[in-house]
């Protein structure tokens, strides 16, 4: 019997499986995958860009026995950088978003992350934000580095190398659309660049928030803060734009609102049995408004990018109490069984 052996986690990092979609998408025109991060170790796609950057500034001599990572984080980015931390002996401090799951922000204390939790309400310049946080502690830390996977082309440069070529390999070569949450934008523009060099009639669909600048500023070249306000989605749009994102390589721009894509969050685990995370379900949402805009026919290979696991969302988008707390179930009712107790 032959077994191999890996001598971290980090070795796990990548080659992620695409699986078809069945249910959700039966009533759509042509077939539909699913490219699963969540079997990442880390749970989410951030593992790839969190050990590319580190292992980048390591051969740069810029992080040493003892160093500092400090990095801003809706979750899953710090989720992936503690564990990495971890493994290769540096500390690390995370600037997350108040928006971000009670669960994430747990998880990174467990994962002897220092964590500081900012107002999400605020500007991105405003000194309290996670960004400026971030920076500030950076300054302030002897002997550390800063991710700013927001603004840093290696972002782009890890999803370029790996999931890229993953896809492309895994439908050997007949995708014709990847769908892909925008948010720091390194997955979509990684990936899209890559998968335009092998065909470039491959459309690249991109998904943002209601809420969030970045559809708006990819067809007008316009920054307009009066599109800016408050919703739930966490890694999903942005208040500022980031230079992590190629927006000339992006096709088009779809919002989701936050109901929708809690909602279809949760039918994509009572339909496919694929218990994913917020900004997954937003994904399929899009794919839903893509498809009814006629933008899908009978030959298409879509291609979803499911950035991570439903588990770090308990308490949020698969809460009952949460949901209702947002309004969600005023006009509609959830589809999961209720449970029951035996005294």
């Amino acid at each position: 019997m032959h077994t191999k052996i890996y001598s971290n986690l980090l070795a796990l990092i990548g080659n992620t499986p695409v699986v078809k979609l069945n249910k959700i998408t039966e009533n759509l025109p042509g077939t539909y995958l699913a490219k699963l991060e969540s079997f990442n170790p880390g749970n989410s796609m951030k593992d790839r860009i969190a050990l590319h950057i580190i292992e980048n500034a390591e051969q740069k001599g810029l992080l040493k026995p003892g160093s500092t990572i400090v990095e801003t984080t809706s979750g899953n980015t710090g989720f992936s950088i503690a564990m990495a931390a971890i493994i290769k002996g540096y500390d690390c401090i995370l600037a997350v978003s108040s928006k971000s799951s009670p669960d994430k922000i747990d998880i990174l204390k467990a994962m002897g992350a220092k964590v500081y939790v900012c107002p999400a309400s605020v500007a991105a310049d405003d000194p309290r934000s996670y960004y400026e946080v971030a920076k500030r502690l950076h300054k302030e830390t002897p002997n550390s580095i800063y991710i700013n996977q927001y603004f840093n082309a290696l972002n782009t440069e890890a999803h370029y190398s790996t999931t890229g070529p993953e896809i492309w390999e895994q439908t050997a070569g007949a995708i014709t659309h990847l769908v892909a949450a925008s948010g720091t934008g390194g997955t979509i523009s990684g990936t899209a660049r890559f998968l335009k060099e092998k065909n470039p009639a491959i459309k690249i669909l991109a998904v943002d928030a209601y809420g969030s600048v970045l559809k708006k500023y990819h067809e007008t070249g316009e920054f307009d803060e009066n599109e800016i306000y408050s919703y739930q989605i966490e890694g999903l749009g942005k208040n500022l734009i980031p230079t992590a994102t190629d927006f000339n390589i992006i096709d088009v721009f779809e919002k989701v609102t936050d109901e929708d894509s809690a909602f279809t969050t949760r039918e994509l685990a009572l339909t496919e049995g694929i218990f994913a995370g917020y900004t997954s379900g937003a994904v399929i949402q899009a794919i839903k408004q893509y498809a009814a805009q006629g933008y899908f026919d009978m030959h298409s290979v879509v291609v979803a990018i499911l950035p991570d696991h439903g588990s770090r969302y308990m308490s949020k988008v698969y809460s009952d109490a949460w949901m209702e707390k947002q309004g969600f179930l005023k006009d509609r009712k959830l589809a999961s069984k209720d449970v029951v107790y035996i005294e």
